[in-house]
């Protein structure tokens, strides 16, 4: 069994509804979610000016190897409504695989550890909530550390929705 770690975040649409659909869709199509973190606003990263981002980070046992677990994000990601036109630009949903054991994997469809990971505070925060200890396989820093040493700047606030369920899990 593998572990991996993914990012799920959108900013079009009803952005609560579509995590909630993309967790349903990986617990069905992809393996066992361990664990989740909670919702976070996030502002855009790279392009600022768009809308903001709820962004959650799973940990989750799969079967799959590296590259057909990305096989099946980006089926999920397209059955969501994902178009890809311009980069950070918005999107109804991401799914980016952040890590996946402790591989490093470097082709031209995936890059494992995720490259800039330890630049956005988006990522690193709601995977210290599930993963602080986490030992990133390259710079041998954990997830922890690399949040405290960020110089990314940018709004990360956990989300309160007037109509959340009590959890998404």
């Amino acid at each position: 069994m593998n572990t991996a770690y993914l990012l799920i975040g959108g900013n079009e649409g009803n952005r609560e509804a579509t995590l909630y659909q993309c967790v349903q869709m990986l617990r069905r199509t992809v393996g066992h979610i361990i664990n989740l973190s909670p919702l976070y606003e996030t502002a855009s990263w790279g392009k600022e000016e768009l809308p903001p981002h709820l962004n959650q980070a799973i940990q989750l046992e799969t079967e799959f190897d590296a590259a057909t677990l990305l096989t099946h994000v980006l089926e999920i990601e397209h059955l969501l409504g994902r178009t890809r036109s311009i980069q950070w630009g918005s999107r109804k949903i991401d799914i980016d695989i952040i890590f996946f054991n402790q591989e490093v994997i470097h082709t031209p469809d995936l890059q494992i550890p995720h490259p800039w990971m330890q630049l956005r505070r988006f990522v690193l925060q709601p995977l210290a909530d599930i993963a602080a200890d986490y030992m990133h396989p390259v710079s041998g820093l954990s997830v922890s550390e690399l949040l405290k040493t960020c110089t990314d700047d940018l709004s990360v606030q956990v989300y309160i929705s007037e109509d959340t369920e009590d959890s998404l899990l």
